[in-house]
């Protein structure tokens, strides 16, 4: 082998091993993207399996509120009523107890009644009916629940129906005008 085919094939080699080690970098590199997004989609998966754990009951759960409305419309209906016999009073009992057995259910699975009255309306837990004259609260208070909200651990499942206090430009004027009213008759 003469001297140059020698230097030839020592160039082709270290040319060869320079390039393989350049597709050795690319392939880790490749590999270790794949490994990383094998990564991410496992954890995507996690995290919608324990939504569906979490949430898969909230259609259900939003059809049993109706029930709930029911059994609270029922104990408000008799309570302006006195019972007339004990069979009524056992019944209303009965009524009760099985509401408090549905509130433990709702609770059990993370379905929690949304407490609105007399705090600040808030459009992401509240649907707002109507705005009502209240110079008792500041503007913006509920001041009356038409039908309870409820959420299923952080989620909505629905909202709270409510009144909210307004304080109208007028009302201040009226009860300055009453005062004064007040003071004229007085004298």
């Amino acid at each position: 082998m003469s001297h140059s085919n020698v230097d030839e094939a020592v160039t082709t080699e270290a040319v060869d091993v320079a390039t393989l080690v350049a597709e050795n970098a690319s392939l880790r590199d490749r590999l270790l993207r794949a490994l990383a997004d094998a990564d991410n989609t496992r954890r995507r998966a996690e995290r919608a399996a324990e939504e569906a754990r979490k949430y898969a009951i909230a259609d259900f759960a939003r059809e049993l509120l109706a029930v709930a409305d029911n059994f609270q419309r029922t104990i408000a209906a008799a309570s302006r009523h006195s019972p007339e016999t004990v069979e009524d009073q056992a019944l209303i009992e009965g009524v009760r107890a099985t509401e408090r057995l549905l509130e433990h259910t709702f609770s059990s699975f993370g379905i929690q009644k949304i407490d609105a009255l007399g705090k600040p309306f808030d459009p992401t837990l509240h649907e707002a009916v109507m705005e009502v004259d209240d110079p008792s609260q500041p503007p913006g208070t509920v001041v009356r629940v038409v039908e309870d909200g409820y959420t299923i651990h952080d989620r909505l499942l629905r909202p709270a129906r409510v009144l909210v206090a307004k304080r109208s430009p007028n009302a201040a004027s009226f009860s300055q005008m009453d005062g004064a009213a007040a003071e004229f008759d007085s004298r």
